[in-house]
């Protein structure tokens, strides 16, 4: 790969030829002194920078982009005119992302690896391949990803406390001894081991918010009494008699908003159901004519409200709500069926109400 691009040794060594043949007066000793010093400085060069190249079918862009752990880009790669990704840069030794546009992958990058990787991005994770120096601890990371994506999460989250965490301890001893025994880079191995800690912890934090929603299924739901966009307030009692679906959002979320067209379609199928579909933003109340345009501007469905007082609405705090968008169903007499149901985009919320709306 070396040899593909712009070497610095060699470049350094051309320049120094070319003073020693154009000022022949300087001694031969400092001759000599000269070529040392350019190639110390040379190899030195080297040693800053990583090279890397890529070769990427069905790509999804002509760009990579190198980003570290803070989502801050440290390389761009564009596509050359033979189809090939390549570039030299410097890199602190540790973890990165690589993305394509699309889809990303995790990297071990050092200077000095020389690393080459070949990947058919319409099966992104299941074909990326690495050679040369360094491969070793990146086809590590691209044959754990493919791992995790086999990890039964559903049916682990669903685990009684101690089977739980017997799975958790499991899966940390076995995670930890398998990379230790691999032979990779010790900086490596001690980065990938708080990783792999970060995760358990990450899921062990999940599993206590998932037990502790199902914990309120079947009790009756705490009320709201919030401000209604077509004017008015509206408070959880005036819907029953109704099952009611709950979308806890806020203008300013992502997430939120892509759950937009999935919501109206859900609503438009069961409009004439016995179900009222209830939109509660967490918009702070200095954005509160943001709030209503937006409403307006989207022509939202169902009954749009703004809580009181944000994140610390009574009615937030009740079910713990500490990201969004959340969602929730209610039966018509009060009580909790789920505390944090299916979202509009996922067939199983269709599945639900068909169920529940004979």
């Amino acid at each position: 790969m070396a040899s593909s691009l712009t070497n610095p040794l060699s470049m350094r060594l051309k320049k120094l030829l070319y003073l020693m043949f154009k000022f022949k007066h300087i001694p031969m000793k400092n001759l000599f002194t000269l070529l040392t010093i350019a190639l110390f400085s040379a190899t030195s060069f080297a040693q800053e920078n990583m090279a890397f190249q890529a070769k990427i079918d069905n790509r999804n862009g002509d760009t990579l982009f190198i980003r570290d752990n803070a989502g801050q880009i440290v390389q761009e790669i564009k596509i050359n005119p033979k189809g090939m990704f390549q570039a030299q840069f410097p890199v602190k030794d540790g973890m990165y992302q690589l993305f394509d546009g699309e889809e990303y992958a995790q990297l071990y990058l050092k200077n000095g690896y020389d690393l080459s990787m070949t990947m058919d991005a319409s099966k992104f994770d299941e074909t990326i391949k690495f050679t040369g120096k360094g491969a070793k601890e990146n086809n590590y990371l691209a044959e754990e990803t493919m791992a995790e994506e086999k990890f039964e999460f559903d049916k682990v989250i669903n685990l009684d406390a101690v089977n739980f965490n017997k799975v958790i301890a499991q899966k940390r001893t076995t995670d930890i001894d398998k990379m230790k025994n691999a032979g990779l880079d010790p900086n490596f191995v001690q980065l990938h081991q708080a990783y792999i800690e970060r995760n358990l912890f990450g899921l062990q934090q999940y599993y206590t918010q998932v037990s502790a929603n199902k914990a309120l299924n079947n009790t009756m739901s705490a009320s709201f009494d919030y401000e209604n966009h077509k004017g008015g307030k509206t408070k959880l009692e005036d819907l029953r008699g109704k099952y009611v679906y709950i979308d806890v959002w806020a203008t300013w979320c992502g997430p939120c908003r892509a759950e937009i067209p999935s919501l109206k379609l859900v609503e438009d199928k069961y409009h004439a159901k016995n179900i009222a579909f209830v939109s509660i933003s967490i918009d702070e109340m200095k954005n509160h004519d943001k709030w209503v345009s937006f409403v307006s501007e989207k022509q939202l469905e169902g009954i749009q409200l703004m809580a009181d007082k944000n994140w610390t609405s009574d009615f937030i705090q009740a079910y713990k709500i500490n990201s969004i968008p959340r969602f929730i169903l209610i039966d018509p007499t009060g009580k909790i069926v789920d505390a944090d149901a299916a979202r509009p985009s996922e067939p199983r919320l269709q599945q639900q109400l068909d169920s529940l709306l004979k």
